[in-house]
C-alpha cells in the first residue's frame, strides 16, 4: 500500500500555485507537490521532510566538486562585495572575466584561445551556432548556414539550441527551426540495426554525415555540432574512431566542428576538456558550462579557434565588424570568480586524477548489473553512465513497457535514498566527481535492489499480486 503524502507545506503550495518548472508536465500542473531540496553536503541532499539522498545526478551533471564547498561560497561573497556587476558590452571588462578567459585558454587544446562568456550551456550553444554563421558571412560566404546535428542530441532550450536538439520526446508544441537544421542518426551502438557489427555501424554513420553534406552542398553547410558523449539523450557513447573520422569529413568540406562539452568537460571524464586527451580531436569550437562553476553560479563559455577569430578581425574584419551577440550577464564577475575558484579547487584536490582513478571502478560495478533480467544495456565513461531498462527486446525506440520499468526503478531508488535521473527507459547517473568508492558501492547496491524489486513487482503483477513498492506510489 502506498503511504499517504502529508498535506503540502507552505513552500510546496507556493510552488504548486506559482512556479512553472523546466520540463513541467502541464497535465498535472499544480496537483503534485514537488520534492523540495532544502540543504546539501558532499554528495548528499536533504529534502524539506528531512529525508537524505545520495545524489547520483550531481544536481544535473554540474555539482562536480560536491555541495557545501566554502571555497566557492567565499569567492562568491568576496567578489559580490568588491564588484557585483558591471556591463560586459563593448570594451568594458572586469578582472574575474579576463582572468577566467586566460585560464580557459590555458586549459583548452590546440589554438582554442578566444573565449566568449555566456550565462549557461544553452546560450553558449546559441553563441557557437551564431558565430559559425557570422564567420561565413564575414568571409563572404553567407550561404554556408546549414547546421548538422544528431538524433538524441541535447544542446539546450534557446531557439537555435532547441532546434538542433534531437530528442524526439522533447519536441512538443514549440516551434523549431527546420529550414537549415538537419539531424543525422544517433551514434548509438545499442540500437544499431540487428546483425550489424559496431565497426560497420561506424562506417555507416560517417558515410551518412558525408553524404548529407554533399546532398545539401558543402558550400551551404556551416557546422556540425556534437556532444562527445550524448548525455541527456541516454549517455550514448559513439563507436570507436567515430570522432576522428567525423572531424576529418568536416575538415574535408570546410564544415566547422563544434564540440559540446557542457557535460563531458570539467572533469566528468577525467579532464578539463575531453576532446583532445580522451577523444583525439581538436575541434573548431568547444562549449562549456555546468561543471565550469560546479553549479554554484550560472555561467557558460564558448572557446573559439584563434584561426577563425583572426579571419574575421583586424584587417580581415567585415565592413560591419560588430559581433552583435552577448547577454547582460555575460562574464558576470561573481560567476567568473566562482569559476576561477572552482578551477583552483579542482587542481589543488586533483579532481581529474581522482575521476580517472574511480571512474573505471564505477563503470565496472555498474557492469555487474547486466546479470539482472531487466537491464538491457549498461554504458558510459568514467562518471557519466546509464542503465537502460528493457522488457526483453531491443527495438529502434524504447517501448512503453521499457519506460514503465525505468519509472519503477527510479521510484524504488528514491524510496531507498538514491536519486537517479529517469529519462524514457533509462536511469542516468552523473554523481559529484568527489564521490568515493564506498559511495559508489552504496549507489550500485541500491540500484541492484531497485532492479530486483521492480522484477518482483512485474512478477507479482503477472500473478495478480501486489507490487512491492515500499510506500512509493506507482
Amino acid at each position: 500500500m502506498a503511504t499517504p503524502h502529508p498535506a503540502p507545506s507552505r513552500i510546496e503550495r507556493q510552488d504548486m500555485q506559482h512556479l512553472l518548472h523546466p520540463w513541467a508536465d502541464l497535465s498535472s500542473l499544480g496537483r503534485q507537490p514537488p520534492m523540495v531540496i532544502s540543504e546539501a553536503r558532499g554528495a548528499r541532499v536533504t529534502d524539506s521532510h528531512g529525508q537524505t539522498y545520495l545524489d547520483a545526478i550531481g544536481g544535473m551533471w554540474c555539482v562536480t566538486v560536491g555541495y557545501g564547498r566554502a571555497e566557492l561560497a567565499d569567492a562568491m561573497r568576496a567578489q559580490a562585495l568588491k564588484l557585483p556587476f558591471y556591463t560586459p558590452f563593448g570594451a568594458m571588462a572586469n578582472e574575474p572575466a579576463s582572468e577566467l578567459a586566460a585560464a580557459l585558454a590555458e586549459l583548452a587544446p590546440g589554438d582554442l584561445k578566444r573565449v566568449h562568456l555566456t550565462t549557461c550551456g544553452s546560450t553558449a550553444v546559441e553563441s557557437a551556432l551564431r558565430f559559425a554563421h557570422y564567420y561565413f558571412g564575414a568571409t563572404g560566404r553567407p550561404g554556408k548556414r546549414h547546421i548538422l546535428s544528431r538524433a538524441d542530441a541535447y544542446h539546450g532550450s534557446t531557439y537555435l539550441a532547441a532546434s538542433v536538439c534531437g530528442k524526439a520526446w522533447d519536441r512538443t508544441c514549440f516551434q523549431y527551426e527546420s529550414g537549415f537544421v538537419h539531424h543525422l542518426s544517433a551514434p548509438n551502438p545499442y540500437r544499431r540495426p540487428p546483425g550489424v557489427a559496431e565497426g560497420d555501424f561506424c562506417d555507416w554513420l560517417v558515410n551518412e554525415l558525408e553524404q548529407r553534406i554533399l546532398a545539401i552542398g558543402p558550400e551551404r553547410v556551416a557546422c556540425f555540432i556534437a556532444e562527445p558523449i550524448l548525455a541527456s539523450g541516454g549517455v550514448i557513447v559513439p563507436p570507436a574512431g567515430y570522432h576522428q573520422r567525423t572531424l576529418e569529413v568536416c575538415r574535408r568540406h570546410e564544415v566547422l566542428y563544434i564540440s559540446d562539452e557542457v557535460v563531458t568537460g570539467f572533469g566528468r571524464l577525467g579532464h578539463f576538456f575531453a576532446s583532445q586527451p580522451h577523444f583525439g580531436i581538436v575541434p573548431d569550437m568547444i562549449i562549456s558550462a555546468k561543471g565550469l562553476t560546479s553549479g554554484y553560479q550560472p555561467l557558460g563559455a564558448l572557446l573559439i579557434s584563434e584561426r577563425l577569430v583572426q579571419a574575421v578581425s583586424g584587417e580581415q574584419a567585415a565592413s560591419n565588424p560588430v559581433f552583435t551577440n552577448g547577454y547582460t550577464y555575460s562574464g558576470h564577475p561573481v560567476a567568473c570568480a566562482v569559476a576561477l575558484a572552482n578551477i583552483r579547487l579542482m587542481q589543488q584536490e586533483r579532481i581529474c586524477e581522482h575521476v580517472r582513478e574511480v571512474g573505471p571502478y564505477f563503470m565496472a560495478r555498474l557492469q555487474e548489473l547486466r546479470r539482472l533480467p531487466l537491464v538491457g544495456d549498461v554504458r558510459g565513461d568514467h562518471l557519466m553512465a546509464c542503465i537502460e531498462c528493457s522488457s526483453g527486446f531491443v527495438e529502434a525506440l524504447p517501448t512503453v513497457q521499457d519506460i514503465a520499468i525505468a519509472q519503477r526503478v527510479d521510484a524504488h531508488c528514491q524510496a531507498m535514498g538514491l536519486l537517479v535521473r529517469p529519462y524514457e527507459s533509462m536511469c542516468i547517473l552523473s554523481p559529484p566527481l568527489t564521490i568515493t568508492r564506498a559511495e559508489i558501492d552504496e549507489l550500485c547496491d541500491i540500484l541492484a535492489r531497485a532492479l530486483e524489486r521492480t522484477q518482483q513487482d512485474l512478477l507479482a503483477g503477472a500473478r495478480g499480486g501486489q507490487p512491492a513498492r515500499e510506500g512509493v506510489a506507482c
